[in-house]
């Protein structure tokens, strides 16, 4: 059966548009992956809780966890309460905290699963923070809060960091004290100014490069409590120099959106198994979850070429997701969730469904539907039409 909808264009006019695309590649049961994959997972607010969007976070939990629970079944591992999950842009501490409570006692039920959760310094009044020993003392409250679940550390970027320190050496005093606590090895969180223009200069130095340099000092000086580090710099050189360069046994988890695929695949660099690949910690798998999840299982079978063949149209869709201002992408990731029926509605918290145009919201439906990303072409047709008539598009 044909779908077809009436959609704006790049020029602003309005023209037919017909899907085109195929079903949705199914994962294989039961596959292992030779990647680690984690996807960073939104959350699902509650359009019906009687707050002010902009001020206070209603999230809908059984709707959030149960898509944790999706993620988990595609093979997927869940990076909880990052920056996809609106930190920082919505979701609060206190609320940060109980969904990764949830996450955990969810993945309890399922053998395997893995959850590594974000801890920050976001609890702190930016402006009450006036030296590095307040940002310590912020990491070690949300660490010790999320240790005492029995949670894996993502330790993510601080913006109370990059405000207050006047060079890297604070950065590694931070870092120092951080890792030399942690229980388990723990992933380290390099978030680009492209995603949050307050991380500018982290590392304690505007050269990639030279940050580069004081990041891998840190790792080197506590390899045994590095689990690995993310990077989302949408720099795939940078990424791969970083990888080759990372202490034995230290994972690459790829936050590069826009060249995700080449770089899971890897090069195959070096005798070190972990210079010539990347593993994972992507908000696009959020988007693209069973895509990703037949993907790298035919990596994992030594199928590259299938590998790419899934995984290769999904790359338009997410550099049109992660498009500038880049720190408003989880509006498509949300948006492709409800498009494919895994919530009711396209609210978010904060009010952030409001940040993209509809134009941009047109082309990622093009652009997911020439991926093969649609699970329910009429639902997802029913959804766009209803978005264009709230705009004032008919037809």
């Amino acid at each position: 059966m044909a779908f077809s909808l009436t959609l704006p264009t790049a020029s602003g006019s309005l023209a037919p548009y017909a899907l085109r695309g195929t079903a949705p590649v199914k994962p294989e049961a039961g596959v292992k992956f030779n990647r680690i994959a984690y996807s960073a997972a939104h959350v699902v607010a509650d359009p019906l809780a009687a707050v002010d969007p902009w001020l206070h976070a209603a999230v809908d939990w059984d709707t959030t966890i149960a898509y944790r629970r999706h993620l988990f079944s595609l093979g997927l591992g869940v990076a909880e309460a990052m920056d996809t999950a609106q930190r920082g842009m919505g979701l609060d501490w206190p609320t940060s905290l109980e969904l990764i409570r949830r996450s955990l006692d969810a993945a309890k039920d399922v053998p395997g699963a893995l959850v590594a959760s974000g801890c920050g310094t976001d609890h702190l009044n930016i402006d009450d923070v006036k030296s590095v020993d307040d940002v310590i003392r912020g990491y070690e409250e949300q660490m010790a809060a999320i240790e005492a679940l029995g949670g894996k550390l993502i330790v993510m970027a601080s913006r109370a960091l990059a405000r207050v320190a006047k060079s890297p050496a604070d950065y590694e005093r931070v870092y120092d004290r951080i890792l030399s606590q942690a229980k388990q090895p723990v992933v380290l969180h390099w978030l680009g100014d492209m995603f949050d223009p307050a991380l500018a200069g982290y590392w304690g130095n505007k050269d990639v490069d030279a940050a580069m340099d004081t990041a891998l000092a840190v790792i080197a000086a506590h390899p045994h409590k590095v689990d690995g580090i993310k990077i989302s710099l949408l720099d795939k050189d940078k990424e791969i120099a970083m990888r080759r360069r990372l202490p034995a046994g230290v994972r690459m988890y790829t936050g590069d959106d826009f060249n995700y695929a080449e770089l899971i695949a890897g090069d195959g660099f070096g005798s070190e198994p972990t210079h010539g690949k990347s593993d994972a910690l992507l908000g696009i798998f959020d988007a693209i979850a069973p895509a990703a999840s037949a993907a790298l299982g035919a990596l994992a079978q030594g199928n590259t070429e299938k590998f790419h063949a899934i995984l290769g149209p999904t790359v338009p869709l997410s550099r049109h997701i992660f498009a500038a201002p880049t720190r408003f992408y989880k509006t498509g990731v949300v948006f492709m969730a409800w498009l494919n029926g895994h919530q009711k509605h396209f609210a978010m918290v904060g009010g952030q469904q409001s940040t993209r145009s509809l134009q941009h919201f047109a082309e990622l439906f093009r652009l997911a539907d020439a991926a093969n990303l649609l699970e329910q072409p009429e639902l997802a047709v029913r959804r766009m039409k209803t978005l264009l008539a709230l705009h004032g598009v008919e037809g």
